[in-house]
């Protein structure tokens, strides 16, 4: 004689089991809904890279073709000699200018987020709500100030001008995002160091920036891709063409009557592979970044 044994039919675990869906299902369905959302964001990139490959009539075309019926890969190399800018100081100048406002922005920010994570100082919340407030000022609103304070300075039309206003616009975001790692590190890791003769300068270098690699990965990227694509702050205060960057240089094929689309998307191409390298070497480390401190 068998027992069968039966589960009350308001029990919360038979529930579960007849509504939950199989985990391959489910496991398809979230497949299926990542490869259409990389295809719609994806598409324009590809549109884009497509259109660098086709000669302008063609581009114009309509209705249009998708694929191109005469391939021009020499459209990345023609486009270094058009009269409309010089593009090789250009690419110069992008590369400058970003690199060094991240490094300074990052040389600033690091000390100034350790100290506000540390210390303990009248006026402390208020001087993090500055620094926030600042994020509020866009180059645009001030590059009347700006100009008249660089002429001054002599440095109008420089690219150090550039690497001040792109790192003092970077600098408060870079600041906040360090300063909750370093307010996350544990007072008892450099109590320890402290103990074993290191100063506070050698603390912050030899173990609290090791642990806080992901909140600087992730500023450092930020603030690469912020000077990166730079525009309306470079369009007013670079006026020699040999010192504007590609965000500016871009301009120079859209003409009132006539636009070079060909050299536009190629220009466009060329100007994002450098951020998506950046974006693959340390990605990984951006996304640790990115999810620190969402979960206790």
């Amino acid at each position: 004689m068998t027992t069968v044994l039966t589960r009350p039919a308001g029990d919360p675990e038979v529930a579960a089991e007849t509504t939950a869906p199989p985990p391959k299902r489910r496991r398809w369905e979230l497949t299926a809904v990542g490869v259409v959302l990389a295809a719609f964001f994806l598409l324009p990139y590809l549109v884009m890279v497509l259109g660098s490959l086709k000669s302008r009539p063609e581009i114009l075309r309509i209705p249009p073709t998708y694929l191109p019926e005469q391939w021009h890969p020499d459209n990345y190399t023609t486009m270094w000699d058009t009269p409309e800018t010089p593009l090789p100081f250009n690419l110069v100048s992008t590369i400058i200018i970003a690199s060094f406002a991240t490094l300074l922005v990052l040389a600033v920010a690091i000390p100034a987020a350790y100290y506000t994570a540390r210390k303990r100082f009248p006026g402390k919340a208020a001087f993090l709500a500055l620094v926030l407030i600042t994020q509020m000022l866009q180059p645009t609103v001030l590059v009347t100030g700006l100009i008249r304070e660089f002429f001054t300075l002599g440095i109008t039309d420089t690219w150090l001008a550039m690497i001040l206003v792109n790192s003092a616009f970077n600098l408060s975001f870079a600041v906040w995002i360090m300063h909750s790692f370093f307010a996350a590190v544990p007072i008892e890791i450099e109590e320890a160091a402290a103990l074993d003769g290191l100063s506070r300068t050698q603390t912050l270098l030899r173990v609290s920036l090791p642990l806080v690699w992901p909140g600087i990965v992730t500023a450092t990227i930020f603030t690469v891709v912020a000077c990166w694509n730079e525009f309306a702050a470079s369009l007013v205060i670079l006026t020699t063409p040999e010192n504007q960057p590609l965000s500016v240089a871009l301009t120079k094929f859209i003409g009132q009557y006539d636009t070079s689309w060909q050299y536009v998307f190629a220009v466009s191409t060329v100007g994002i592979v450098p951020v998506v390298i950046l974006f693959a070497l340390i990605e990984k480390r951006l996304v640790a970044g990115l999810t620190a401190g969402s979960v206790k």
